[in-house]
């Protein structure tokens, strides 16, 4: 694995820390084919329950690294050929039936957004500042942006976002639906820890709960685009059939009428 990205696994939790902290965590063509990588390992395992997203340094996600590909990028169809390295790490995420949970400390702009937006429950830092800026340098939105962004938050505001240069702060990104939650520390590096501490919190959450449910929840909220209503329908009943058939939900049902018979004598 390449050191752009770091990779762990401790009792089901990986952790994809993005590791290009001079550059605020800027893609390149090294980071793209890590992330490509990365994420395909996780979202496969066996042994992994819940995924956490994070960043080294004093900012999330500033997009792609444009200085960088500007001088070795030859031209428009490379970096399409790059995005679309990016593009097929953010497919492993959102299409898996593993829940993400992104601690996004400091800055997330341009198609750091799209990442921030492949997590289905994201935590900032009360000094996070989150935009597009895509058009402060003539290009257009990408690495899922332009999918992402209107379903999370809709029409109107996204487009806010991407035809203007305005940051968000983290107040307006809980308000407006773009993350979960904020918290606060004495300083930024403080604060950072406190991101991603929390943010550990809900990975852990899951894990200690009925982890391979809560997937299948995600999955199902996340594909559901691609089906009408009736499908939906289809798809929703068919999964609770699979999930009652389960170990840890027969369990966890036969604890709950236990529990219920009890409270009731």
């Amino acid at each position: 694995m390449s050191d752009a990205i770091l990779l762990s696994v401790d009792e089901g939790l990986a952790r994809l820390t993005l590791n290009r902290p001079s550059r605020l965590n800027a893609f390149n063509a090294e980071l793209a084919y890590a992330w490509r990588d990365a994420t395909a390992e996780v979202t496969s395992r066996d042994d992994v329950r819940a995924i956490l997203l994070d960043a080294a340094g004093p900012a999330f996600c500033a997009g792609g690294d444009v200085i960088e590909m500007s001088m070795t990028m030859g031209s428009g169809d490379d970096i399409t050929a790059l995005a679309e390295v990016i593009n097929a790490g953010i497919r492993s995420l959102t299409g898996s039936a593993v829940p993400v949970v992104a601690a996004a400390h400091g800055a997330t702009a341009g198609g750091g957004l799209g990442i921030l937006l492949c997590s289905d429950y994201a935590v900032v830092g009360a000094r996070s500042k989150l935009g597009s800026l895509y058009a402060n340098i003539g290009l257009t939105p990408d690495l899922s942006v332009s999918a992402q962004l209107a379903r999370a938050i809709g029409q109107r505001r996204a487009l806010q976002l991407v035809l203007q240069d305005r940051l968000l702060t983290s107040q307006e990104a809980v308000e407006w639906g773009l993350v979960a939650e904020a918290v606060e520390g004495a300083d930024a590096a403080a604060e950072a820890d406190l991101v991603r501490a929390r943010a550990e919190e809900v990975a852990r959450f899951w894990l200690a709960g009925a982890a391979a449910a809560y997937g299948q929840a995600k999955r199902l909220v996340r594909s559901q685009p691609e089906r009408t209503f009736v499908e939906q329908l289809s798809e929703e009943a068919r999964s609770i059939g699979a999930a009652m058939e389960t170990p840890d939900a027969q369990a966890r049902i036969a604890a709950f009428a236990a529990a219920s018979t009890k409270k009731a004598v």
